[in-house]
């Protein structure tokens, strides 16, 4: 399901109080666990994780990782009691995965708990036990949600779109793979030539918002981008996304 936006899955369970989503594997032997979407869009990209080095049962409510951010610096607690059994390798290179796959890549640790639990014994809830509590908390925060955190923002105002594009060219030519640039432009033209422009080379273009009069784009660098061509009637030649 959705909520303000923010997507929040029907399969886990959650600690809606320490913003923590929770996975049970087949045998609820061991459980994988993140952080919320619209907590991870609401603190900002994500620079840094250090998980604790505590051997051995950790108590509920204790931490066991710290996440520094831009704006936000604080604790990931455990939503059980249990045993942290793996931390997640991918963070020590992309911590920002937190923010651009918080239910899949973004995970944080696997625990085991420390006694067995059954499906409504475990001191979590659902989706639809936390939904409303939820979009009251997104909207106090304002907080939006991207399929992805930008790494940076190309405020193009009162330009053409020509020169909008040169500029967002130049951005992403100093841009690793997987950045993903925020391009904010005021050019009525823009959709449109924001499409053929994703076609030409083959950048992909996650999302597309207006505000007024403002268009707002998230555009991620690929690794191999492939452009895609055009037809004599204007269709994509290949198939790709939008």
């Amino acid at each position: 399901m959705e909520v303000e936006g923010c997507p929040l899955p029907d399969d886990l369970r959650y600690d809606l109080e320490n913003e923590l989503w929770v996975r049970w594997d087949e045998g609820r032997t061991r459980a994988t666990v993140g952080v919320l979407a619209p907590f991870a869009s609401f603190i900002g990209k994500v620079q840094r994780v250090e998980f604790h080095s505590a051997p051995g049962p950790v108590a509920k409510g204790r931490g066991v990782a710290m996440i520094e951010t831009t704006r936000f610096t604080g604790a990931l607690h455990m939503p059980i009691d249990g045993t942290v059994v793996e931390t997640n390798p991918l963070l020590a290179e992309r911590p920002k995965w937190i923010n651009d796959s918080p239910y899949d890549r973004g995970w944080v640790v696997r625990i085991t708990p420390s006694t067995p639990l059954a499906q409504e014994g475990d001191g979590l809830e659902s989706a639809e036990a936390i939904r409303a509590r939820l979009a009251e908390r997104i909207r106090a925060r304002k907080v939006r949600c991207w399929p992805a955190a930008p790494d940076v923002e190309l405020i193009e105002v009162g330009s053409e779109c020509a020169a909008v594009l040169a500029r967002l060219d130049e951005e992403l030519a100093v841009r690793a793979p997987d950045d993903v640039v925020l391009l904010v432009t005021d050019d009525p033209t823009s959709p449109i030539e924001l499409v053929r422009w994703s076609d030409r080379t083959g950048e992909t273009i996650l999302d597309h918002r207006k505000e007024g009069s403002l268009h707002q784009f998230l555009v991620r660098k690929e690794a191999h981008p492939q452009p895609r061509g055009r037809d004599a009637f204007g269709r994509r030649a290949t198939a790709g996304p939008p």
